[in-house]
């Protein structure tokens, strides 16, 4: 497999793009509200063998996907109401690729991450849709990436994060853990 294969395998959707139109806010807050039932429905019904495909040589499985994406909309969350309540916070990065080797990023019940997703979009939805522009244009600093981020291009980049694990898993399920014909 060569570079170019494995980059389209990491980013099916592409790569986030923080460049967008004006007015692109309303989409990404409907691709947020409808992630959960997304994922819930992609998932609902598979093996135990299928939730162990993963998306690319060494990448993810469809499990720990399903796990990381509660964990990380959580941190979302976190990090809204933190820039809300808080002038420029400096937000806590997290190694996502140490959380998915926990116990919980390697259930095979996903239950309980579907579950959590759904009630943290839930409450993610009623912030969203309650904040104001100027709500939206404040920022965190995220100290890893040393630069300040605001509300419109975070929402923008957990709509992307969305569509790029959903393909994850289409991409999981369509190689079945099998690389060799790329």
């Amino acid at each position: 497999m060569n570079e170019a294969q494995l980059q389209l395998l990491k980013y099916p959707v592409g790569r986030f793009n923080p460049h967008f139109e004006d007015g692109a806010l309303d989409g990404f807050i409907v691709d947020i509200s409808k992630l959960p039932e997304q994922i819930e429905t992609k998932v609902s019904g598979l093996s135990k063998e299928e939730l162990n495909f993963p998306y690319r040589p060494d990448g993810w499985t469809i499990k720990q996907v399903v796990h990381h994406l509660a964990d990380s909309h959580m941190n979302s969350v976190m990090r809204h109401k933190l820039t809300l309540t808080e002038e420029d916070p400096i937000i806590k990065p997290y190694n996502e690729k140490d959380w998915s080797l926990l116990p919980d990023g390697q259930s095979d019940d996903l239950t309980d991450s579907i579950n959590l997703l759904k009630s943290i979009h839930n409450k993610w939805m009623e912030l969203l849709n309650s904040m104001s522009h100027e709500q939206f244009v404040r920022e965190y600093v995220h100290p890893a990436k040393r630069r300040k981020v605001n509300l419109i291009t975070n929402t923008a980049l957990y709509a992307w994060h969305g569509k790029h694990h959903l393909a994850h898993i289409d991409q999981a399920l369509k190689f079945k853990g099998d690389f060799s014909s790329l």
